[in-house]
């Protein structure tokens, strides 16, 4: 994991020059950049702090956080700073000091409140993050939590060293924004827009409507996954093969599968094992095959060559009768297998009361599974085919010749089993030495029968005369779930997402096969870890937008802004659904992490409208609604600088993550794209909606109050 935690600390570089230059061009003022650009490292310092004394590594997740919070990190201090300038450039070039300070004070005045509360509520806005447990808990809390420490010393910043900072070093010439001209062509495009969309507030309302309903399109055509695949540098080809397989064949097999493997022209080198490892931690079987498969770097690749491509050519190479293939990624394969068990990504568990029975149940759910479309492989566990050898004694042969039966077993025992005769001690180290039968006399049943056992007489009669020996089918191995005997079927999937599969193969299973009372089946695997994620985001998501109203009523006061301010939530979700599908990504717990990051984003910039067209309708005191009208214009016209500095610094932030590649890129895409595309519809929200929402509702007032007078 070195390369991706490299990718992301090239990331972060990238996105602060990148944010650098967008504050810069929008304020042309080089120490009023450097005030709002000093949060960045005085923000991730103090992270790093905590983290430390937390124990929170700098990993790709954790990285993650700080990447996907840099623009949201300097929003604060540049609507602060971006304030200042506009009072500032109000002022005469020889206005005295006192009175420069006073504007300062007053714009940061004017804007901090809002400001802190709208980092606050980004901060608790990512909290369901932390209700999750499990394997998406230890994926993603340090992102959570370095995301929690980044932006909440940003709030801290943004109210007490900002302030401070622009007193020290906004001096000089001041320029209005219209002399910029970045900004004057931006409020050149803005204000007939404006004014179009206050003349016919009613269509707007309706556009905006037909939006929202539009969101109905790729969410019922968006599929679901647990999580993307985090490509590692490496490949785990494990293959199952028939229980009862021999050792000799194993690695004939194995032998086989490495010489197909290695002819792929992106392998550099393969290696595996047969069956479990020297420990009793590691229960598989000899059918049981792991290669791991060391892929060279993607710039030596056959050109347009991606991972799963890669999986599908060597699918298609590695063909072997009795075999059955399964592809992944080594660390991801491992988590699944510590949580669930299961090493595919999805996994069917067969639970009864009888191994036959659910054999059965299992291998009908194998063939019906085989059909579904996107299924690369389905093997259903054995639970016979082990080969066992099983010595039956003739009690009635042992009674005749005075032969005790504990003293028969050892002898069996003694001859397969072996005795401990002696200890060898080498060093701190110390070595059974064991006395048995040679292989060869212990591998046939014909050769046992010649073991000859004694009798108190002092007679040897062999064995076969004395039992009957022979190999025998049994259970390979024996699982047990929830005190139930237990059956397990592997499928891989390619070409489909796993939430759409899965349905498809509860239909094909409830149709073909024929459950006995008494047995059940369960979906396991990476799809039982996202109905998981599900369950708790779907509690945790609406406590966290409570607590958010709650906080904007707190500071609104007011319930009819702070609901204009919660309709920024699914316009936002409008952009980052259509986002997702237009890129053809899966719904997956990384991308509900992008949609939270995305909520506190468009609450923020939401609320800092509202704060601006309110300040203006207050400096104005409007008495007729062409009056009110016009302090909503300037409200908005007011507010167009910040806003756009403060989404455009957001995209630049993410730009990176999309344009720079490496391992950890596709994690980060999918947390980042909700982000950037709920942002472009938010942008939309809040310098056309928000402000004729806001006229319409105050409109009714003023009518009201002419018609009074009337």
């Amino acid at each position: 994991m070195e390369g991706a935690v490299n990718y992301l600390t090239d990331t972060l570089i990238k996105q602060a020059i990148i944010v650098s230059l967008v504050v810069f061009i929008f304020l042309l003022h080089v120490r009023s950049a450097f005030v709002a650009l000093i949060v960045l490292p005085l923000g991730v310092l103090g992270a790093f702090i905590i983290m430390s004394a937390q124990g929170i590594t700098a990993n790709i997740v954790s990285l993650g956080g700080i990447a996907i919070a840099i623009g949201t990190m300097v929003d604060a201090s540049i609507v602060m700073v971006e304030n200042a300038h506009r009072k500032l450039a109000e002022l005469s070039e020889d206005a005295p000091k006192d009175q420069r300070h006073k504007a300062i004070l007053d714009a940061a005045k004017e804007v901090g409140p809002g400001l802190f509360f709208s980092l606050l509520i980004i901060t608790i806005s990512f909290l369901p993050v932390l209700a999750l447990t499990g394997q998406s808990y230890r994926l993603f809390s340090p992102l959570a939590f370095t995301k929690t420490y980044v932006l909440g010393f940003a709030a801290i910043l943004s109210v007490t060293v900002i302030p401070i900072l622009m007193l020290w070093m906004l001096r000089g010439k001041i320029k209005k924004a219209e002399v910029n001209p970045v900004n004057a062509g931006l409020l050149k495009l803005y204000r007939p827009l404006l004014r179009h969309v206050l003349a016919k507030p009613a269509l707007t309302i309706i556009v905006t409507i037909a939006l929202i309903a539009s969101m109905a399109v790729p969410i019922m055509r968006t599929g679901s996954e647990f999580m993307p695949a985090l490509y590692e540098g490496e490949l785990l080809y494990m293959p199952t093969t028939l229980p009862g397989v021999s050792i000799t064949k194993a690695k004939e097999i194995l032998q086989q599968t490495n010489r197909m493997i290695k002819d792929v022209p992106e392998v550099h080198h393969v290696f595996g094992k047969v069956g479990r490892a020297d420990t009793a931690t590691d229960p598989a079987p000899i059918s049981m095959i792991e290669t791991w498969i060391k892929l060279k770097p993607r710039e030596d690749w056959r050109k347009g060559m991606t991972p799963e491509d890669l999986i599908k050519d060597m699918n298609a190479r590695v063909k072997l009768p009795g075999v059955v293939n399964s592809w992944g990624y080594p660390i991801k394969i491992r988590m699944d297998m510590i949580s669930t068990g299961i090493r595919t990504p999805i996994g069917i568990k067969i639970s009864g009361d009888h191994l036959d029975t659910i054999g059965r149940v299992a291998l009908d759910i194998e063939a019906a599974i085989k059909d579904v479309d996107g299924t690369r492989s389905a093997f259903a566990d054995r639970v016979t085919g082990g080969k066992y050898l099983e010595v039956t004694p003739d009690r009635d042969e042992l009674a005749r010749r005075n032969i005790d039966l504990g003293v028969f077993q050892n002898i069996i025992g003694t001859a397969l089993g072996g005795m401990k005769m002696s200890e060898s001690i080498q060093g701190r180290e110390r070595y059974n030495i064991m006395l048995r039968y040679d292989r060869p006399f212990r591998e046939d049943p014909e050769d046992l029968s010649d073991i000859l056992v004694p009798t108190p007489q002092g007679q040897h009669i062999p064995l076969g005369e004395l039992a009957k020996i022979e190999f025998v089918e049994g259970p390979p191995m024996i699982k047990s779930e929830n005190a139930r005997l237990t059956g397990w079927v592997f499928v891989d999937i390619e070409d489909r997402d796993i939430g759409s599969y899965v349905k498809d193969a509860q239909i094909a299973v409830r149709d073909n096969v024929d459950l006995p009372a008494g047995y059940a089946v369960e979906w396991s695997g990476q799809f039982e870890q996202m109905l998981e994620a599900k369950k708790q985001l779907s509690i945790a998501i609406p406590a966290a937008g409570f607590a958010i109203f709650v906080l904007l009523m707190i500071y609104f006061g007011r319930t009819d802004r702070t609901l204009m301010v919660m309709l920024s939530l699914p316009v936002a979700m409008v952009g980052g659904m259509w986002a997702i599908y237009l890129a053809d990504y899966n719904l997956s717990v990384a991308a509900g992490v992008g949609f939270i990051a995305l909520g506190g984003l468009a609450v923020e910039t939401a609320t800092i409208m509202m704060v601006y067209i309110d300040l203006r309708v207050r400096e104005t005191s409007p008495a007729t609604k062409e009056q009110l009208s016009e302090a909503v214009f300037e409200g908005a016209l007011m507010r167009i600088r910040p806003v756009l500095m403060t989404v455009i610094t957001e995209f630049a932030g993410l730009l990176p993550i999309f344009i720079f590649a490496g391992l950890g890129a596709d994690v980060m895409r999918r947390i980042a794209l909700p982000m950037v595309g709920g942002m472009i519809t938010t942008t939309l929200l809040t310098l056309i909606v928000i402000p004729v929402i806001y006229y319409l509702w105050e409109g009714r007032r003023y009518k009201t109050a002419k018609t009074e007078d009337a």
